[in-house]
């Protein structure tokens, strides 16, 4: 009975931990309206950064990509690209949000390929938008999304978070710097 109780407690205070915020959230540089949610105490963008940084791109080179996915940036690029009151988390912030989520669930209920759609159960929406390299080939949207981190591993490498098509999980890697990946900002 304490147990059942108890999980009515979680179950009822779970959406007073997760919410989606309104307030304005309009990048000043290009007018662009970002959705965002509050997963424990910290405020996340719920889709990914599509500034048209100078250096960044589109997967494929295509427009229509940067509109689903957003857009792909370097690790230098990306330590500037988020607007005033954001900022580029470091592996520390990402590791509190997979603490609190269990490191599951944060993957978008569609936009992934094949049988890889996520639950969403927090409002993250991460959605696979592959990554560029600096020879100019694309590859993996539909399948992983990786995100930087502006935690730095070495001069050359630096942390990224990452999500596959078949499993929930939110994994951490160190990538090139030089590779284009996704950005997802948090705020101050």
């Amino acid at each position: 009975m304490k147990t059942q109780n108890l999980l009515k407690s979680i179950v009822f205070a779970l959406p007073l931990l997760i919410t989606s915020c309104d307030s304005d959230n309009t990048d000043s540089r290009d007018g662009k309206k970002y959705g965002t949610v509050k997963i424990g105490d910290q405020i996340w963008m719920s889709e990914n950064l599509n500034y048209a940084a100078e250096g960044s791109k589109c997967y494929g080179n295509e427009p229509a990509n940067c509109q689903k996915f957003g857009r792909l940036y370097t690790w230098m690029l990306a330590q500037t690209a988020c607007p005033k009151g954001w900022h580029l988390p470091s592996n520390d912030e990402w590791q509190i949000l997979v603490n609190f989520t269990g490191g599951r669930n944060l993957k978008a209920s569609r936009g992934w390929s094949g049988a890889g759609n996520g639950k969403d159960t927090y409002g993250f929406s991460g959605l696979p938008g592959g990554y560029g390299i600096s020879d100019g080939y694309f590859l993996n949207t539909g399948y992983i999304g990786y995100w930087w981190t502006s935690s730095e591993d070495n001069s050359d490498y630096a942390f990224s978070r990452d999500m596959v098509y078949d499993d929930e999980t939110v994994y951490y890697n160190d990538n090139d710097k030089s590779n284009l990946y996704s950005v997802r900002c948090i705020k101050n």
